[in-house]
């Protein structure tokens, strides 16, 4: 017959505590200090200051691990971890005893990945570098006057903006085409390199802007993609090139026509100043306008040389006269034409800057007034209006955490209408409010 299990000797039942806190023990001793390499998943930072996470594993086994990194750790973190982020981490391993699961505490968090590609964009420079993509000879030149710039970029992307902006102030008259794509992820390539085609096959621009804001070597890798490099270098319309900030440099901005050091920076290579324009109209004008002046007096000045030479003989020679003095006439009503439409093209082009700086001044009253409309709304006051209150400590100090409390300590309760002074005889926690301990 067999023995009932608590009758076996030396064979006592465990506590849960008791097994978990073992259990832990042999882990640690077993593993001691650890790097474990994964994808961060589940990241969440609440305002304890401490990194709560899951690593997945890389290769795409279902495989998780909880991990703690306390604030001390997570201050000495150089980088913003972020979901999907492909990280190593060190730390020990334990038993979190109040869900019974494996955890990591992690003493340190480095990002993975960018040694690797930073050698691989090396290998694809050279390799392109050997195609002749990024010789100077090939570089063209950027019209001087363009009619219609394209801009290859994302439709949420803040270089688009940037962008607009820019030729909003600069050139208003020069028309813009957007070729969106997506600028970031695996489908980024395939589509920047359909965005330049499509540019290309429809001629409808002058000149090609490839733009995008800045980020780390992995965010810009899609314009280190071959494909990409090769559609630029092919397109028949003069590229420029503005992707990150200046210290970023891709194999786009190497093959490009002309690159420039930010999205905005591309978008004021692209198209000059309409000011700038408008000055050099106005001095063409006079130029044309003294040189017709000049024109008129010299054809004068041999109309009288030529009567003084021909004395009697001039008047069998009326007729002719007359029909060199209806010559001059329409000279001086041609240039009396000329003159008005030189003048009136910087009066139109005044006119249009002074349209699109007045919407674009009467858009910006309204989002500043939207934005004012919402900060009432935030104010902490008209949430008191309805009912409810804040605790502050006696020197005024907001406490927005029970953890904040001390028994015995004395607090003031603040309404719409008044205050009270009140003292804390007890605090309790929410048993999800405590911290994990390892």
């Amino acid at each position: 017959m067999t023995e009932p299990h608590d009758s076996l000797p030396g064979r006592l039942p465990w506590g849960v505590a008791a097994l978990l806190l073992a259990t832990g023990d042999a882990i640690a001793y077993r593993f001691g200090a650890v790097a474990v390499r994964g994808e961060l998943s589940g990241l969440s930072r609440p305002g304890s200051g401490h990194c709560y996470f899951a690593l997945k594993d890389i290769d795409g086994a279902p495989a998780l691990l909880r991990c703690a990194m306390f604030r001390r750790a997570a201050t000495l973190v150089n980088f913003a971890p972020a979901d999907g982020q492909q990280v190593e981490v060190r730390g020990r391993l334990g038993i979190y005893e109040a869900r019974g699961e494996l955890q990591m505490v992690v003493e340190s968090l480095q990002r993975l990945g960018t040694g690797t590609l930073y050698e691989e964009f090396l290998r694809r420079r050279a390799k392109l570098e050997g195609q002749g993509l990024f010789d100077a000879a090939r570089k063209r030149p950027l019209p001087a006057y363009p009619r219609a710039i394209g801009v290859v970029t994302s439709l949420g992307a803040a270089a688009l903006h940037d962008v607009l902006s820019t030729l909003q102030r600069r050139a208003p008259h020069v028309r813009v085409v957007i070729y969106p794509s997506p600028v970031q992820g695996a489908e980024a390539p395939a589509g920047l390199s359909a965005a330049l085609r499509l540019a290309g096959a429809r001629a409808e621009v002058d000149t090609l802007l490839l733009v995008r804001g800045g980020g780390s070597l992995e965010d810009l890798w899609a314009f280190n993609d071959e494909r990409v490099v090769q559609a630029v270098a092919a397109s028949p319309l003069p590229v420029v090139c503005g992707v990150g900030h200046e210290t970023d440099i891709t194999l786009c901005d190497l093959a490009a026509d002309l690159r420039a050091p930010t999205p905005t920076a591309a978008a004021e290579l692209a198209a000059p100043a309409c000011d700038d324009a408008l000055a050099s109209l106005q001095v063409r004008r006079l130029v044309l306008q003294r040189a017709l002046e000049r024109a008129q007096q010299s054809h004068a000045q041999r109309l009288d040389t030529l009567a003084l030479r021909l004395g009697q003989p001039a008047r069998g020679l009326s007729g002719q006269l007359q029909r060199l003095a209806d010559l001059a006439g329409r000279l001086r009503r041609a240039a009396q034409v000329r003159h008005a439409r030189l003048a009136e093209a910087p009066v139109r082009l005044a006119d249009r800057l002074t349209r699109g700086l007045t919407a674009r001044l009467q858009a910006e009253r309204l989002r500043l007034e939207a934005a004012s409309q919402r900060l009432q709304a935030h104010d902490p006051h008209r949430v008191l209006q309805r009912g409810y209150a804040w605790v502050e400590t006696s020197d005024g100090r907001a406490i927005v955490s029970a953890q904040a409390l001390n028994a015995g300590q004395q607090v003031r309760a603040v309404w719409a209408d008044g205050r009270a002074e009140m003292q804390v005889q007890r605090v309790q926690l929410l048993p999800e409010a405590l911290p994990p301990t390892a």
